[in-house]
């Protein structure tokens, strides 16, 4: 009876060492992918978003797709490509006028739907040309290579991207996600409202003004590892990502 009462005792110790090293094995990747930092935000629309946090910032994990402000305020889908062109106060569309585009890569909205401040949730904010800088910097790259223009860095862009051909399309070059911040290639609207790139490449507004007519984004592509700093039209139609203030 002893002997029995021994061995059960013994078993549920081993089971309880298990447990906690499962537990404790699980905690350490998490950390490893940033999952530990992940939280849910909604806007006035009702979308839910999931969000990451990068060293010091945090980020939505995918891309804006609100139809409102956040005042409430509706913001205009246009669909047809000479009123987009004309378009001199904010817009948003869905990629080809397509609404199923919604749920993989959200809206793209010209640049004057970004500088009404009111386009990510309350307590957020389109990221800025800075923003991007230090989530660039915080992947590896140098300040003096953070300032430059054009495509710049090294393998920061793959660290960006999002793994695999779902929606990449072949190869996705040096795609490796470690940020997790999971960029997609969600194409654009070109300012005479025609479409281009989706499955290609992916383009994000930045808050911070070029000049009269342009303004700063960043712009990733599947067939390449770097990040590129450069300006589009303020009619253009591009993808958002909101940062926490």
């Amino acid at each position: 009876m002893r002997t029995t009462r021994k061995k059960l005792i013994f078993g549920f110790r081993a089971l309880g060492l298990v447990l906690v090293l499962m537990i404790s094995g699980c905690t350490k990747d998490d950390d490893n992918n940033n999952n530990n930092n992940l939280s849910d935000q909604n806007d006035v629309d009702g979308n839910v978003y999931i969000t990451i946090t990068i060293g010091t910032q945090t980020w939505f994990k995918e891309n804006l797709k609100t139809t409102k402000l956040n005042d409430g305020t509706v913001i205009p889908l246009t669909t047809e490509n000479a009123a987009w062109n004309s378009l001199n106060s904010p817009g948003y569309c869905w990629y080809a006028n397509d609404v199923n585009n919604k749920s993989s890569y959200g809206a793209l909205y010209n640049w004057h739907a970004v500088n009404t401040g009111k386009l990510c949730p309350g307590g957020w904010h389109v990221a800025s040309d800075n923003d991007w800088k230090k989530l660039e910097m915080q992947l590896g790259m140098s300040q003096s290579v953070a300032d430059q223009d054009g495509f710049r860095g090294t393998n920061e862009g793959g660290k960006l991207k999002e793994t695999g051909t779902v929606h990449w399309n072949s190869p996705n070059d040096g795609a490796t996600n470690s940020s997790s911040f999971t960029a997609l290639p969600g194409g654009c609207r070109y300012a005479n409202g025609s479409w281009g790139v989706k499955g290609l490449q992916g383009f994000w507004w930045t808050s911070t003004e070029f000049g009269p007519w342009d303004s700063w984004l960043r712009h990733l592509v599947g067939n390449g590892t770097d990040i590129s700093r450069t300006t589009f039209p303020k009619n253009s139609g591009l993808s958002v990502r909101c940062v926490k203030d």
